[in-house]
């Protein structure tokens, strides 16, 4: 069968045998539509009244990635939770920004030549790519006034595109049609990356595979402290990154001068990157709160595909046997949050992953000395109520119910939309909560008592959180990537 029958909306494909090699065709695809978009734009700024209307941009689409898997070429193994096909047929996606995803793409599209035995076909998509989606292009007021003038060609992002309906599985095409490769399509995936950009005041390329989320600016500084000692002083992390790009580097790596400059205001959820050469490293981002902030950044997180995100923040504890300081390891969640709904019903779990609760209470254990049943002396695992309701202690006497059958021993805002979108999207996720205050009980998080918390909690709970990243690490990613996160019908691609 011809490669246009068997991909009927993508052109020029070419046959490609290793993830390296298809990244090259991915790159030469991505930088010739980026160039024509380029040159048109150049041909713009020079253009009189009387030439603009020979101007026209005939378009520049996003590279194709697709493989045909034939029966005869399944490889079954239940151990894969991804970079395997679960049904034969032809696969296909859209994608962009080839230097970001270049060791993604690789080691993808590796694992499906090793596990089918086929070859993979690069060439370009149907799919224009949207101008605020290119390159960022200065776009002078001159320039704007002249685009208006005329019916350039250019596309826009298409709202009708950029959705979850893979991710959601509620968007699957009919028997014979093209199925997904990939979660995301390449505009998906750019509105998210143009969005992090916005909301964290940090380029997409500093992201690292670990994500650590908190509710608290304390632990932003706590981290921001732990980052310059590892610069000064480790021999791990290359640089270390803040809003504005700032950058820091570890001379033992490279012997630059730190760059950039603080903003003067700092965006919504301030994100700081403690990086690795191989991208394992640590991203910290405060997300503020609410399950509002919650789903928005991990919406966004979720397309750069991260081995991990873990939520590191406050609690309010519901039993009398709690103390303020206490740690909370959720292994269940209710979701009282109600921002997921249209996206993922109520009747679907969230289960627990036992890497990342191990790895959590491992952690626990390594930092604060306490091993065996000493350990349940600081920590309680349990169910962790996540409300959309800040001021939900004025109905506590409606909610106490509530409390009561699910067994709930902590409320927050954020965990439970945190764990199920990193269900919803295949991401890696866990919570360890820290209790601030018990409300219920009357202890209530007022200036005296807070103060003493923060002092005692904040700089140990951080660094938890840390040693949890560490050792998921150097216990494995491909172990850490649960088939419990996988569905019946499932892209190959992570």
């Amino acid at each position: 069968m011809s490669h246009r029958k068997l991909f009927p909306k993508a052109k020029n494909l070419v046959e490609c045998t290793s993830g390296a090699e298809a990244l090259e065709h991915i790159k030469r695809v991505y930088e010739d539509s980026k160039r024509q978009i380029d040159d048109f734009f150049k041909a713009l700024q020079k253009a009189d009244d009387a030439d603009l209307k020979n101007l026209h941009f005939t378009g520049a689409c996003y590279p194709y990635v697709g493989i045909h898997i034939p029966p005869s070429h399944m490889h079954i193994d239940a151990r894969l939770s991804y970079g395997v096909a679960i049904d034969p047929g032809t696969y296909g996606t859209s994608v962009t920004k080839p230097d970001l995803f270049a060791r993604y793409y690789v080691e993808q599209i590796d694992l499906l030549i090793q596990h089918h035995r086929v070859p993979v076909y690069v060439g370009e998509s149907e799919d224009p790519i949207p101008l605020p989606f290119a390159e960022e292009i200065l776009i002078s007021s001159e320039i704007h006034e002249k685009l208006w003038q005329m019916d350039v060609g250019f596309a826009l992002p298409n709202l009708s595109r950029v959705d979850d309906k893979i991710a959601n599985n509620t968007a699957w095409p009919h028997k014979g049609g093209i199925l997904p490769l990939a979660l995301f399509t390449a505009e998906r995936a750019d509105y998210s990356l143009h969005r992090l950009h916005h909301y964290t005041g940090t380029s997409p390329q500093h992201f690292q595979n670990f994500i650590l989320l908190t509710n608290y600016q304390r632990y932003v500084k706590e981290f921001i402290q732990y980052a310059y000692n590892e610069i000064e002083n480790g021999e791990e992390y290359s640089q270390f990154v803040g809003p504005g790009n700032t950058i820091i580097y570890n001379h033992r790596f490279e012997k630059r001068e730190p760059e950039g400059s603080h903003p003067e205001h700092l965006p919504q959820m301030p994100a700081y990157h403690l990086k690795r050469p191989d991208g394992d490293g640590i991203t910290f981002i405060n997300i503020g709160v609410g399950p509002s902030n919650a789903k928005n950044i991990t919406d966004h997180l979720a397309v750069l595909r991260p081995h991990c995100w873990l939520m590191v923040g406050h609690c309010a504890g519901l039993r009398r046997s709690q103390l303020l300081g206490d740690y909370v390891l959720a292994h269940a969640y209710v979701r009282e949050d109600h921002v997921l709904d249209q996206d993922l019903p109520l009747s679907v779990p969230i289960p627990a992953l036992a890497e990342v609760q191990v790895a959590l209470q491992d952690a626990v254990t390594n930092l604060t000395g306490q091993s065996g049943l000493d350990v349940k002396t600081r920590m309680r695992t349990g169910t962790v109520l996540t409300t959309d309701n800040r001021n939900w202690e004025l109905l506590s006497d409606t909610l106490f119910g509530v409390f009561k059958q699910t067994r709930a021993i902590a409320v927050d805002m954020e965990s439970a939309t945190i764990a199920a979108n990193g269900f919803r999207f295949r991401v890696p996720y866990g919570t360890l909560l820290c209790v601030s205050d018990k409300p219920i009980h009357g202890e209530l998080k007022l200036k005296t008592s807070a103060s003493s918390f923060y002092n005692q909690r904040v700089k140990q709970h951080l660094l938890i959180g840390i040693e949890a990243v560490r050792l998921l690490r150097e216990r494995g990613v491909m172990s850490l990537h649960s088939r419990k996160l996988r569905g019946f019908e499932e892209p190959p691609f992570r």
